[in-house]
């Protein structure tokens, strides 16, 4: 009975130490100076265990996750994963035969393709960026438009897709079955039958969902080791949790909502317009909406946004510092229009200084 007292006792002391520490968040105003942050002070703040870090700047109605550790990857029957590598690698799905999965999701590249759009087809060039395809094995729907529910489906579509690898969906299993080593590597992973679509697109699923983003410094942060990150970064992260807002969208292990916003970059009736989310559901709520795209590794897939138009993760801060593009109708014609595009009330101008946008740059590039 002894040491079950002693259990409870310690179980309450420590439910008290939270309490207390909850009770303190959002104290970082301690943590200013004349001239700036006390950086040392903000670590000291996040020196503790994630439940007691300074309270967050969450906007009324949204739901949000805590910054946490990436779970563990899913396990997939092993002949699976290998199959869905070796068609992810292999220019043979696409009707050329000279254009893979791999050349618009490069691993050196986070997965993207360090373009601002992808070139697919007798080099036909898309209008959206290749997204990465880190840490998708939780992702709700995909592609920047989010038209496809599951990562089956995202697999079949660059295949399909006229101006990226062209293939006819008929004519795939059967151009597969000619080759001995699919059909051997598709019986070790299916069993025995044909080559179908489904196993296919089951096969590249499997495989793109074991694809995650390197161990960095701040995964060790995030298992306690404090001393993973400098003082500078610690700021970073502060300031993405609070003054920055950043987390209203950007939250949870893969640091996205896996929801839609508008972030005032439609270009409504100019060039480079794209009605984003719109154009699936038809819903004019949803002009000009995106995909949340998740943060990790994020230095790495540049240029950035759903049409690659911005090659500097500086100058992307300093469009949100200032709140985003607000597009205002040029004549009554556009002002009367339904589908004039509306910027998500989450984006606010945030009056960041010099000195607090390199330490959320910083923070950005340990991700």
């Amino acid at each position: 009975m002894g040491s079950v007292r002693r259990t409870l006792l310690a179980a309450c002391w420590f439910g008290l130490w939270l309490s207390n520490a909850a009770s303190a968040r959002g104290s970082d105003s301690a943590c200013l100076r004349d001239k700036g942050w006390d950086k040392g002070c903000i670590a000291s703040l996040y020196a503790v265990p994630r439940q007691a870090w300074p309270r967050p700047t969450i906007d009324a109605g949204v739901v949000w996750q805590e910054l946490a550790p990436l779970p563990p990857v899913p396990t997939s029957p092993p002949k699976r994963v290998a199959l869905g590598e070796k068609l992810f690698h292999d220019p043979r799905l696409s009707r050329s035969n000279t254009i893979s999965c791999a050349s618009c999701h490069q691993a050196d590249k986070g997965f993207s393709n360090g373009q601002a759009v992808a070139v697919g087809h007798e080099e036909a060039h898309g209008t959206r960026n290749a997204p990465s395809l880190w840490n998708l094995d939780g992702a709700t729907a995909l592609f920047w438009d989010g038209r496809a529910a599951t990562l089956e489906i995202q697999a079949l579509g660059p295949l399909a897709n006229p101006v990226e690898m062209a293939m006819p969906l008929d004519r795939l299993p059967a151009k597969l079955e000619k080759i001995i080593e699919y059909r051997r590597d598709f019986a070790a992973a299916y069993g025995p039958g044909p080559i179908t679509l489904a196993k296919l697109s089951n096969a590249i699923a499997s495989y793109e969902r074991t694809l995650r983003s390197p161990v960095t410094r701040f995964d060790r942060y995030l298992a306690g080791e404090r001393n993973a990150l400098s003082e500078e970064e610690v700021l970073g992260l502060h300031l993405f949790r609070t003054k920055a807002r950043c987390l209203n969208c950007h939250q949870g292990a893969r640091m996205t909502d896996n929801s839609f916003h508008n972030l005032g970059l439609t270009y409504f009736a100019r060039k480079f317009e794209d009605l984003g989310r719109y154009e699936v559901t038809g819903r004019k709520e949803d002009v000009g909406r995106f995909k949340t795209p998740g943060l990790r590794g994020v230095s790495h897939s540049g240029p950035w946004m759903h049409n690659g138009l911005f090659p500097q993760l500086t100058g992307i801060l300093n469009m949100y510092n200032g709140g985003m593009p607000s597009p205002a109708p040029n004549d009554a014609i556009q002002a009367a229009n339904p589908l004039f595009p509306v910027k998500s009330p989450l984006l606010k101008p945030l009056s960041l200084s010099r000195e607090e946008l390199d330490a959320l740059l910083a923070f950005l590039l340990i991700l």
